[in-house]
């Protein structure tokens, strides 16, 4: 009776991961949103009820605040990939130069792994026949030369993610009637924070009361942090 394969939709490899990792930093980029955005309209509503100076201050936050997440995001991911073109760089001349050492160093990774020494080493000539700079860029550097990161995706992505997350206090604060929009603000908040402290928590496969809490904890601190400190600049007239 002839072995059949599981018949099942799970996906493996890098591309499960290079998507989780992207979902995760959506989610934190519109945390940030909503933390940021709510701490700070809801520190100038304690100074004032202009619904003008909140929508200012509202948008001010939110540009600058997807600004700058998108600016860091560029930065840091063309950093990152500049490194790793230079890691291929190097270790292309390396196998040009050198092929029997970086046959060997690839069958002692091979070996590290747990395979045998034969079977490492034919591994590692296999691997070399077929694509010499893959093998190494995959098992030496842990780098897809096809997928390198990119910084325009990920500027893209913390911009969307922050502005998505920031538009919810904003509109909290602006649309409802005066005496309404501390209570529909704080509410929104957390239920927002809620939502995404759940959400990261599947994603990294952790236990979700503790990260809800977390994350609506920190919410409500940075709000009455900067409430009280709006209310005591309302009250001094500054």
């Amino acid at each position: 009776m002839s072995e059949q394969t599981p018949d099942h939709d799970e996906a493996h490899g890098e591309g499960l991961g290079g998507r989780l990792n992207w979902l995760r930093a959506a989610v934190l980029g519109a945390n940030d949103g909503v933390v940021s955005t709510a701490g700070l309209v809801v520190g100038v509503a304690g100074a004032t009820g202009s619904r003008s100076t909140l929508l200012t201050a509202g948008l001010a936050g939110l540009l600058a605040g997807s600004m700058s997440m998108a600016a860091g995001e560029y930065v840091s991911v063309s950093t990152q990939r500049d490194a790793e073109k230079a890691a291929l760089v190097q270790e292309r001349r390396e196998l040009a130069t050198e092929p029997k050492a970086e046959l060997i160093e690839l069958t002692g990774l091979l070996r590290a792994k747990g395979l045998s020494a034969k079977l490492a080493r034919e591994v590692a000539e296999q691997l070399t026949a077929h694509d010499a700079l893959r093998a190494h860029a995959e098992v030496e550097l842990g780098i897809d030369p096809d997928a390198l990161t990119n910084p325009w995706h990920a500027a893209g992505a913390s911009f969307l993610a922050f502005t998505v997350g920031a538009l919810l206090p904003l509109l909290a604060i602006v649309l409802p009637p005066d005496g309404l929009r501390l209570p529909i603000t704080v509410g929104a908040v957390l239920a927002a924070l809620a939502l995404c402290g759940w959400m990261s928590a599947r994603l990294g496969a952790a236990p979700v009361a503790p990260a809800i809490l977390r994350n609506a904890g920190g919410g409500v601190l940075a709000m009455a942090v900067t409430y009280v400190a709006g209310v005591a600049l309302g009250a001094s007239g500054v």
